[in-house]
């Protein structure tokens, strides 16, 4: 089964100004991703702008992802959406294309229950037949996946994780503990969303992130990972604390905006966020400029 693991990018989907996708820039992403040695892509999620673009959209960006990775890293695709029915139709639609996983956030907007969480990603996973990852992200969505929650589904052979966007380092420990002490003996990869925690997840038993700042950094994202791995703390410390200034810039506009301004900084020709949420203010510019020479004053290149 697959194992979702390593560094993964929260990849942004490049617009032209007029908002329409840049299908060249898509794949530009897709080789400077795999350079750096990243070890996943993630299309469609919050970074890809997936609830701002239509049906079709979802399936052509899908398309364009998964023909130039070609095999050479696994593709995450995003394919949650606020039904049921509309998910398992996007999601077999990816498997169709040869995505490695759907990553599934949980229905949003309207009220819904831990049990009728079980009751959604159950129905998916049993009309595909493909690796699911679960998406949690509550500030946007309106619900937390508990973790007695994420444990029932992680008994579900094709849930293979979850991705954890909420920001609580509890909660993702509590996601991790029985898997820990061997209370749950499943295959259940639990990923921080949240780029400052990504290291402690790894610390913790986790088995990476999903990032959205190796939109900016990937180079720097992935050391992270190769650092913790070789044994060194200390460095991969002063990694994951390196990025908290950009980090900070989040809190000034939405979080896609500041990704898409500071890759610009760093020469990468993202396009604008769609409208309405694409507003820019000089603070927000000036913030960036200040963050993005931290980052360099600690790791040297911006890469």
């Amino acid at each position: 089964m697959f194992e979702p693991r390593g560094i993964i990018a929260a990849m942004s989907t490049p617009f032209y100004e007029d908002e329409s996708i840049n299908e060249q820039e898509l794949r530009n992403q897709v080789n400077r991703f795999i350079k750096a040695g990243l070890h996943g892509i993630f299309t469609l999620g919050t970074n890809g702008e997936n609830y701002a673009m239509s049906f079709d959209e979802k399936v052509r960006v899908m398309k364009v992802v998964i023909d130039e990775a070609a095999g050479r890293i696994p593709v995450y695709a995003g394919t949650g959406c606020v039904t049921t029915k509309e998910t398992i139709e996007l999601t077999k639609i990816a498997k169709e294309l040869g995505a490695d996983c759907a990553s599934i956030i949980t229905p949003y907007f309207a009220e819904n229950s831990q049990k009728g969480l079980i009751k959604h990603y159950t129905a998916i996973a049993n009309a595909v037949d493909m690796p699911i990852l679960i998406y949690n992200m509550p500030a946007r969505t309106g619900v937390n996946v508990e973790p007695a929650t994420a444990h029932e589904l992680a008994k579900i052979p094709n849930i293979v994780g979850i991705k954890d966007s909420s920001g609580n380092f509890d909660q993702m420990q509590l996601y991790l503990e029985p898997l820990r002490n061997g209370k749950l003996d499943v295959n259940f990869a639990v990923l921080s969303g949240n780029d400052s925690l990504i290291l402690w997840n790894l610390m913790g038993g986790g088995a990476g992130g999903i990032t959205g700042i190796s939109n900016v950094l990937p180079e720097t994202m992935v050391s992270i990972y190769k650092l913790w791995e070789q044994g060194d703390f200390k460095a991969a410390l002063r990694v994951q604390d390196s990025i908290r200034p950009l980090r900070n810039c989040m809190k000034l506009a939405n979080p896609n905006t500041v990704v898409k301004v500071a890759a610009g900084r760093v020469g990468q020709k993202l396009g604008p966020v769609r409208a309405p949420f694409d507003t820019i203010s000089e603070q927000l510019d000036k913030a960036i400029d200040n963050a993005l020479a931290e980052v360099k004053a600690m790791n040297g290149d911006l890469r």
